[in-house]
């Protein structure tokens, strides 16, 4: 069924605070240990296959994907394993995790090579080898998206380029700085699932990388398409619908209309890999935030300790309110400094408690305000209403599993209720049939 609530909304106005733009990427020295969590993707976690005292080396396998929704876990190190450890999860679950200390020689694992890909089958287990997730901070197994169902109906490959969250430079950089691998990655993309249109979706605010990769994609099928600069602009069902005109069904995915999305990091990366054979070990990082002394975009080994990526950004001025994974719009609290950087991670934000103080919230003035920004046409406040009465029939009724926690409603809010906030805890007693 298509969501009745849908229609066209506008989305918010947030501060863009892109301070990090023209920032070059730089690259981190070796951490003191990196530490590997086997749940970094959606899906089931990936089971640990080293153990304690083992010797690993840059691009070799510690976790192996459990499952079709799965990934594999590479080192981005030469070293030694430390050991096993159970780390808290970014949604609060104990996970296992793989603790490795470098040796500094950062040797290449001999099983690094570069991919023999001649065919779709070949070139879809390139990607599953390579533990690619989705980079624009989901963390969905990158080789599902590549093998819909419906692969003969799919016409348009969409590259997501919005990057739409405040503060965030991560994917600015990457079209800036590795424009090649992104149309490599693309021409792959195109070549082995034949699909005969591309189009690249940048918000307007960023007219150089918009410039750039118009140009560089002259002479092949691809669009790059300004989109407006309102948030939520690079939430996948809105992006698809911006730059196709096409509305995906609810439940449906863009493949149900003929899309597969990719973020442009991710492509990048399958350009990268089908060249090198090299896993996914590192990620480029927007570090910002009111209190840190240098902000900038960072390359990183996956699994570095926050508090040792923030040193390297010269520390911070304060203690913080809150650091973050990811943006201030959808963005989840770091339980601790000690926490690893994680595959799917864009920025660390470092706030300070002024920054965070949480706003005096009032009673709902029936302003509609939550409604008409939701970019998927939801009533957030009828959706809370039923929540607070534990009402999971009209919770599903309200479609309110569609929502996507991207926060316009909160933001909107002149009453600065937590409207994104307890609609997660709405979804997730439908997910549990309605128990406390």
């Amino acid at each position: 069924m298509r969501n009745p609530f849908r229609r066209a909304a506008l989305g918010a106005d947030v501060p863009h605070n892109k301070n990090t733009a023209q920032m070059e990427t730089v690259v981190m020295p070796l951490p003191s240990k990196i530490v590997l969590p086997m749940g970094q993707h959606i899906g089931a976690p990936a089971t640990p296959v080293v153990a304690k005292g083992d010797r690993v080396y840059v691009g070799s396998v510690v976790g192996r994907a459990n499952g079709f929704v799965s990934a594999d876990i590479h080192s981005g190190v030469s070293g030694v394993v430390e050991g096993l450890t159970t780390l808290t999860a970014p949604n609060g679950a104990g996970q296992s995790a793989v603790v490795i200390v470098p040796d500094g020689n950062q040797t290449i694992s001999p099983d690094v090579r570069p991919p023999v890909v001649v065919d779709l089958p070949s070139f879809q287990q390139a990607v599953r080898s390579s533990g690619l997730v989705g980079l624009g901070g989901a963390g969905f197994p990158a080789a599902i998206k590549l093998a819909p169902k419906n692969l003969d109906e799919i016409d348009t490959l969409v590259i997501n380029g919005a990057e739409c969250e405040p503060y965030i430079t991560s994917d600015n950089r990457c079209m800036q700085e590795d424009t090649d691998f992104i149309l490599d990655g693309i021409r792959a993309v195109m070549r082995y699932l034949d699909i005969p249109r591309c189009v690249i979706g940048i918000e307007g605010n960023k007219p150089e990388e918009i410039d750039k990769l118009t140009a560089a994609a002259a002479d092949m099928p691809v669009e790059v398409k300004c989109l407006p600069e309102t948030y939520p602009q690079g939430a996948e069902k809105v992006l698809v619908e911006t730059c196709t005109g096409r509305e995906v069904p609810f439940p449906g995915l863009p493949s149900d209309v003929g899309v597969i999305v990719l973020n442009v990091t991710s492509v990048a990366f399958i350009g990268k890999h089908l060249k090198t054979g090299m896993p996914l070990i590192t990620k480029r990082l927007t570090v910002d935030g009111d209190i840190v002394k240098r902000p900038g975009n960072v390359e990183v080994i996956i699994g570095t300790p926050i508090r040792e990526l923030l040193e390297f950004c010269g520390g911070l001025t304060e203690k913080p309110g809150k650091v973050l994974y990811g943006g201030p719009m959808m963005g989840i609290c770091v339980a601790d400094l000690d926490q690893p950087v994680l595959k799917n991670n864009n920025a660390i934000l470092a706030l300070s408690r002024g920054a965070v103080q949480p706003a005096k919230t009032t009673n709902c003035i029936h302003c509609g305000r939550c409604a008409n920004a939701c970019p998927l046409g939801l009533s957030s406040k009828e959706i809370v209403a039923a929540y607070l009465k534990r009402d999971t029939a009209l919770l599903a009724r309200l479609n309110a599993d569609l929502c996507m926690s991207c926060g316009t409603c909160t933001f909107v809010c002149p009453a600065k209720r937590p409207l994104a906030q307890n609609i997660a805890l709405a979804k997730l007693l439908m997910k549990n049939g309605g128990k406390k």
